[in-house]
Formats: structure tokens, C-alpha cells, sequence
């Protein structure tokens, strides 16, 4: 397979096409934005920022990395890659942005699932987010895919250029997932299910919340309809104590959970965990 690193960016302040000049990427009104040497760049202009560092911290990133890693979510990331496989087009060049990429998990893993395939059609793999430690850490995990800081309410990339479109766990950002996908493009959406990390929960909380019905939440997106919906839902292995407070790092657990239910978790040797997430594919309306 064959990567095509910057293709379909766009300025982040007046919409044109980004050019690749020697280590940076400039548009026709003489934007410029240098390639860091990690790898990645940076889209997101200050005016765009509601905080000195928005996004997840360092700490959080790393912590996601370590707990991804023990392969936990593989089960997961191996059904994202196969449902996008099955809406990818297969005669022009094939695009896929991963909305809230994080530290890149999954788009690692779907592009290491694209080395399998037997196609010749370039690939444009671009991994978006808002927190830097997060593209800098994907940009270490694999050099080869298009790793971005920015916005996706005003995602830096060409309207209308997207095949699949990826929010894993993430924020619904309808107007402008709209206008990243192509008019035949996919919307790839991983959402956690009523029964997701429920042993944890079970813990963390004193009087466990229900979680809201998946199915009314999972077929709703702004602008969209939905056209398919798949569950996966199964147990991982007893999972360590160190590898629980990771998990704990990289949720919104962190904050939502009290200082007794964060003492009630450091009290686990291990703990084995229910993942149960929802995958919908939407359409544009």
C-alpha cells in the first residue's frame, strides 16, 4: 500500500488547499505552517483555542498509550478497520479520518490491517486532534500516517474529501463532520454501551447510574442518517492494577468519580472489565 502524507489539508483560516514546500505546508494567500520534527503539524490557530492547552494533558496520553497497548481494545479496533474496509472505495484514492484521533491506536491499527490488502490505490490516513501531547505521541507511534492539531468543529481539511470518518468515543461535531465527508462518504461512530467497563463502574460509583438506552443515543447525529449499526460486547483478561489507574487516566472516570471511589479502585489487584461499544455508520442526509 502506498500513503499519501498531507493530501487533503486545508488551511485552517481560509480553506485552501495545503501545499508541501520543503518542511512546511503553505496555502495560496501565504499561510505557512511548519512540520514539527516529530512529524506532525499544527492547524490549530489561536483564535480557535479555548484554553492555553486544550485537550487531553500529557499525563492522560500517556496513560492512554500504556493501557491501549496491553491490547485490551483490540477486539474493537478490529472491527472499526473491518467495517471501514467495507465502505472504503476501491478504484480512486481512499481516505479516512480519525476525528479525535487521541494517540493514534486506531488508525495505527487500521493502517497496519491496510498492508494485508491486496489493493493498489494510494491511502490518505489523517488522525486529527485538539491536544498536542496526543498528535505528538501518535506521530511516535506511527510516522506514516498524516497526524494533525486541530479543531473538527473547523477541521483543516478540503470539504468534501473524506471517504470514512471516524469519532471513537468522541464529541458529535455535525456541521463540520458534514462538511469533511465526501457526498458518498461514512460516518464511523464508537459509542460505550449500557454494560461498558461496568465492573469498574460497579466500584468507582456507590449507586451505579444506568446508563441512557444506546440504541435511541447511537442512532442520532445531526445532519445524518444512520444506515447500520453493529454491537461488540465481550470480557478481557484480568487486568492489573497499574494498567486500572491508566484506565482511570484516560476516562472521564477521573473527574466524575469521588476520592472514596477513586481509593475503592487503587484497592484491586485486578480486575477483569465487560466492553460493550456500539459502532454506527451513518450517511449524509
Amino acid at each position: 500500500m502506498r500513503l499519501e502524507k498531507y493530501a487533503q489539508l486545508a488551511c485552517p483560516l481560509d480553506g485552501l488547499a495545503l501545499q508541501l514546500h520543503a518542511h512546511s505546508l503553505q496555502c495560496q494567500q501565504g499561510h505557512s505552517y511548519d512540520i514539527a520534527r516529530q512529524g506532525y503539524v499544527n492547524l490549530l490557530p489561536v483564535q480557535q483555542k479555548k484554553s492555553k492547552d486544550p485537550g487531553d494533558s500529557k499525563d492522560m496520553v500517556a496513560a492512554r498509550t500504556r493501557f491501549l497497548n496491553g491490547g485490551y481494545f483490540a477486539p474493537l479496533a478490529a472491527r472499526l478497520a473491518a467495517l471501514s474496509l467495507q465502505y472504503m472505495p476501491t478504484t480512486t484514492p481512499a481516505s479516512c479520518v480519525d476525528a479525535g484521533c487521541g494517540e493514534g491506536y486506531y488508525l495505527d491499527y487500521f493502517q497496519r490491517s491496510l498492508k494485508q490488502q491486496t489493493q493498489s490505490i494510494p491511502w490518505q490516513l489523517t488522525g486529527l486532534d485538539i491536544s498536542k501531547w496526543a498528535v505528538m505521541a501518535a506521530a511516535k507511534r506511527n510516522p506514516d500516517i498524516t497526524w494533525v492539531v486541530g479543531n473538527s468543529q473547523h477541521a483543516p481539511v478540503s470539504e468534501h474529501s473524506v471517504d470514512i470518518l471516524w469519532s471513537v468515543f468522541g464529541f458529535s461535531h455535525g456541521i463540520g463532520f458534514n462538511k469533511m465527508l465526501s457526498m458518498d462518504g461514512k460516518l464511523i461512530r464508537v459509542d460505550a454501551g449500557a454494560q461498558h467497563l461496568l465492573e469498574l463502574r460497579e466500584i468507582i460509583y456507590p449507586k451505579l447510574r444506568e446508563m441512557e438506552d444506546a440504541d435511541a443515543g447511537h442512532a442520532q447525529e445531526p445532519g445524518f442518517n444512520m444506515i447500520e449499526q453493529q454491537t461488540v460486547c465481550y470480557q478481557t483478561a484480568a487486568i492489573e492494577q497499574a494498567a486500572l489507574a491508566d484506565l482511570m487516566q484516560m476516562t472521564p472516570h477521573l473527574y466524575r468519580a469521588s476520592a472514596a471511589g477513586k481509593q475503592a479502585i487503587l484497592a484491586v489487584d485486578r480486575l477483569a472489565l465487560t466492553v460493550d461499544v456500539r459502532l454506527t455508520v451513518f450517511e449524509r442526509a
